[in-house]
């Protein structure tokens, strides 16, 4: 890297954070609800597809943005986001360790991967839709609407990656509003877009992949806009300073491929679960598509608290606060107990009111309704999993995680769906796989709490000495 001083005039636009000392809770919800609100305009994209095809379309366009659409998207950019995980990682113990040269390098390295990582997405998206969607079963009714959504869809890969991959800069040096502020801006142009395209000049499932392309596009460019004038050299990104750092893309990839590989594996079981669902008719589908945008809200605000404990740990672990790190995981899943339970008991005694946003159609309300009275009772079974592997991984072991997800999620959905499902071809039979994965990936996390070594192990440290 060359011409790259530390001492350029700052320019005040994002303001790093350090969370090394005071109060812990304090500490974890000054991280938690502006990574809550980003991921509830995140899944607005998604939501507002949904509802304003579902409502201006029909079922078959519903069922066809949401779905099997959706698990594969998840499949594909999930990894790649996954791997953003470790960079995040990097980054936040370097800022934990007051490391700016070592910080430049990182931001510079993570762009770097990010615009490389959507290429590749962009072209196996557009290269295997149409495969893809075979595969799992999709009706032949909404296929060819299901790979138009995707093949637009992919096109925005690079914008998608680049603006995950500049919050996660901005969050691990703890700025977490700044990424915020850009995917509101992002988010009600792709509704107003939406409306335009959708409900104007309808162009139904094409209409809402181009708007969100759009507004991806929109989120990416404030992002780098803002990294670019950063408050000192060390936190400014420059395209012309683009490189990759071996070492520091090493340890990236060290933490954010397993990451990824975690994301991948429920997503890979997911498919398989998408493809039993596919199996029950279009009608299912749809349920399905339309309880999976309510239930985000759940994830968005459990995946909020394990993204926050990720950068507490990872700063605290950075400058050497053990105690602190684990203080702080006992701390996150108390209060990630509270939107475990509530919003389990608002789609038991209400779902039905929410599904009637995205259709008018009773059967499809129907059918979503079997879900919530199914898997929303048990969402607290799933908490331990986020927030036990978010410090640890925050720590610099990507590996437990990954390993234990693939043990008790992967695998055991794998095995339901290939074996019992078939022989009792039910939704709620389908649907059963997910708390009972939890509550075998839970047990499986907390023995390796409480009874493994690794309490005192180095997680990674090259000094050998013991973390938390």
């Amino acid at each position: 890297m060359t011409g790259m001083s530390l001492h350029r005039r700052p320019h005040k636009i994002y303001a790093p954070v350090s969370i090394t000392e005071g109060s812990i809770s304090r500490a974890i919800l000054y991280f938690y609800f502006p990574i809550l609100f980003g991921s509830f305009f995140q899944q607005l994209y998604n939501a507002t597809d949904a509802i304003i095809v579902g409502k201006f379309v029909g079922t078959q366009a519903l069922a066809s943005v949401g779905g099997g659409t959706s698990t594969f998207v998840n499949l594909l950019v999930g990894f790649f986001v996954g791997m953003s995980n470790g960079a995040s990682v990097v980054i936040s113990q370097q800022f934990g360790a007051k490391k700016k040269e070592a910080i430049h390098r990182a931001i510079e390295t993570a762009m770097s991967m990010a615009i490389l990582s959507g290429a590749i997405v962009m072209v196996l998206g557009l290269m295997v839709s149409r495969w893809a969607m075979q595969a799992i079963g999709t009706p032949k009714e909404i296929m060819d609407l299901s790979v138009t959504y995707l093949h637009i869809f992919f096109l925005g890969t690079i914008s998608q990656l680049v603006y995950n991959m500049g919050s996660c800069i901005l969050c691990a040096m703890g700025d977490s509003k700044t990424p915020l502020y850009c995917l509101i801006v992002g988010t009600l142009s792709n509704i107003v877009l939406d409306i335009f395209f959708i409900a104007i000049l309808g162009w139904g499932v094409k209409g809402a992949a181009v708007a969100t392309i759009l507004c991806q596009t929109i989120s990416a460019a404030m992002v780098v806009a803002l990294l670019h004038r950063g408050p000192e050299a060390a936190f400014q990104f420059h395209f012309r300073d683009l490189t990759i750092d071996r070492a520091l893309l090493g340890r990236m990839l060290l933490l954010g491929i397993p990451a990824g590989l975690q994301g991948s594996m429920y997503n890979i079981a997911n498919i398989l679960i998408q493809g039993a669902i596919n199996s029950l008719g279009t009608i299912v589908i749809a349920g399905n598509a339309a309880y999976s945008k309510i239930e985000a809200m759940f994830w968005m605000s459990i995946n909020s608290f394990g993204v926050a404990i990720s950068i507490f740990a990872g700063q605290n672990y950075g400058a050497g606060q053990y105690k602190r790190v684990k203080r702080g995981m006992w701390t996150t899943l108390a209060m990630s107990m509270i939107p475990a339970i509530g919003f389990g008991l608002i789609l038991v005694t209400h779902g039905r009111t929410f599904l009637h946003l995205f259709t008018s159609e009773e059967a499809v309300i129907d059918a979503g309704m079997v879900i919530c009275h199914t898997v929303a009772p048990t969402f607290l079974t799933y908490i331990s999993i986020e927030i036990l592997s978010g410090t640890v991984r925050g720590c610099g072991n990507a590996v437990v995680p990954t390993a234990f997800t693939a043990i008790g999620v992967c695998v055991y959905r794998v095995l339901w769906v290939l074996f019992f499902f078939p022989h009792h071809p039910s939704l709620v039979t389908i649907m059963l796989c997910y708390p009972i994965s939890w509550i075998l990936t839970s047990l499986i996390f907390w023995i390796f709490w409480g009874f493994s070594p690794w309490k005192r192990s180095t997680l990674g440290r090259p000094d050998g000495q013991p973390a938390i």
